[in-house]
């Protein structure tokens, strides 16, 4: 008697998480390492070093070397910023770099002048160049800065629709191809760009690929495995985003230049060009654009590689025979997200709870030079913290989905607002309670993407 098979099915019965699935995953998993390089590394390529401001007064003539200045005087609680964005006006016998901190505080109550006209010492005690050093990107120029790493991520909105559309139309896999190929030019053209305006506009293309290659690598991870082993193989690919997220704390210690840096995330990414011979395109993906025959293909590949070759023409048959029937099945669109009451509400929770995870986790990850500690050990223990977060999540999801997004959520959302309530001074509590919000985010922000996953269909995924 023939029996029926569906995708999963055939997926099952080839081995659903076998030799084959996990040699994709490998190529899945390599680039989120540089995807993590290149969502955080404005932490330190867009750090703002404490600074001072320069007189055209000679008589206020500071020593050439940024050592010699005394940046405590802009740096702490009792730090004036004054002193950082305007320039003392009068005429004082000693250099301001030479005076004690009572002394240069009172000097700079009495005579600032306003904007600063001789532009600004940065300290590098910890940075050697930031972009926000080359181009001055401070006072009253500082918004300037935050406008083009919110130009970054509105990037990451653009290649979500762009790429999700090109997707659907071309395929997982050429859309990863195109997106690693223009990531990697675009970043390292960015570590050449020549001013600002240029910068942030390469930084923009490299963002709408980051959710190319993030989306896409994803999605197509997921058509190739077993149901049983989906939420394993999802959670894999956060392992290597953590590890990205750690490296780059070494790498920004070792490469204290903002361009070096850049060029350091950027030129490995042609590596990836061996990927036009080894990374597979999605079954579902033909099937669903009516190519049948080359998704057999792939699936009998598939099969041998996992040493369960369909050896019965019978299955195959039966297979295809089942997949054909998506050939009668209307075009769908995304307006299929909310055409139903039911699709609509699931539609509703699942767009705010990435609105959430997204907004925390980056928030967190994006400002870690608030909380007072080394920007490089902070880092690096965020970094750290992904491991634990990510690994929890493999235990708690087998026991309820929404049970574990709720508690992850609860956890990270109470240990951010407390930190609220914690004074500058107390440094170490702020980041310990950051930390914990980082863990609950990062564990919530890896559920909901095997959520989403699990709750859209194939076609509109």
């Amino acid at each position: 008697m023939e029996r029926s098979m569906n995708f999963d099915e055939i997926l099952s019965h080839i081995g659903g998480f076998g030799k084959f699935q996990k040699i994709l995953y490998v190529w899945i998993c390599l680039p989120q390492v540089l995807l993590a390089f290149h969502m955080l590394i404005s932490v330190f390529t867009g750090a703002v070093p404490p600074h001072l401001c320069r007189s055209n007064n000679t008589t206020w003539a500071l020593p050439a070397s940024s050592d010699a200045f005394n940046f405590s005087l802009v740096m702490g609680p009792d730090g004036d910023p004054d002193l950082s964005c305007s320039a003392p006006g009068g005429v004082p016998s000693t250099p301001l770099a030479q005076l004690n901190h009572s002394t240069a505080l009172a000097l700079s109550d009495d005579h600032v002048t306003g904007v600063c006209q001789g532009g600004w010492e940065f300290s590098k005690e910890t940075f050697h160049s930031t972009v926000a050093t080359e181009w001055d990107l401070v006072c009253d120029n500082a918004n300037l800065n935050n406008i083009g790493s919110s130009i970054y991520m509105f990037g990451l909105l653009v290649g979500a629709v762009l790429f999700g559309s090109l997707a659907d139309k071309f395929g997982r896999r050429n859309i990863i191809l195109v997106g690693l190929t223009i990531q990697s030019t675009f970043g390292v053209g960015a570590a050449f760009a020549p001013n600002f305006y240029i910068y942030v506009f390469l930084r923009f293309v490299v963002g709408t690929t980051i959710s190319a290659v993030i989306m896409n690598a994803f999605v197509l991870g997921t058509e190739w495995t077993g149901s049983k082993h989906r939420m394993l193989a999802g959670i894999i690919t956060d392992y290597f985003f953590g590890f990205g997220y750690i490296t780059l704390a070494g790498l920004a210690y070792l490469i204290r230049d903002w361009r070096k840096l850049q060029l350091a995330i950027s030129a490995p990414g042609f590596l990836f060009i061996f990927y036009i011979w080894v990374l597979p395109k999605s079954a579902r993906w033909l099937m669903a654009n009516q190519r049948n025959e080359e998704a057999m293909d792939l699936i009998r590949k598939a099969a041998l590689m996992n040493g369960k070759p369909l050896q019965e023409d019978i299955e195959i048959r039966q297979g295809y025979n089942d997949m054909v029937k998506m050939e009668e099945r209307k075009k769908d669109t995304v307006i299929d997200l909310v055409r139903t009451p039911k699709m609509r509400r699931n539609s509703c929770i699942m767009f705010y709870l990435w609105f959430v995870n997204v907004l925390v986790y980056y928030g967190l990850s994006l400002n870690i030079s608030d909380f007072g500690m080394n920007i490089y050990l902070t880092q690096l223990i965020f970094g750290l913290v992904e491991m634990p977060a990510r690994t929890i999540t493999l235990f708690t999801l087998n026991r309820s989905r929404r049970i574990s997004q709720l508690a992850f959520l609860a956890v990270g959302g109470l240990a951010c607002l407390l930190t609220i309530f914690i004074p500058d001074d107390l440094s170490i509590i702020r980041t310990v309670l950051a930390m914990v919000g980082k863990f609950g985010i990062t564990a919530s922000l890896s559920i909901v993407y095997v959520y989403s996953a699990e709750v859209f269909p194939t076609v509109i995924r």
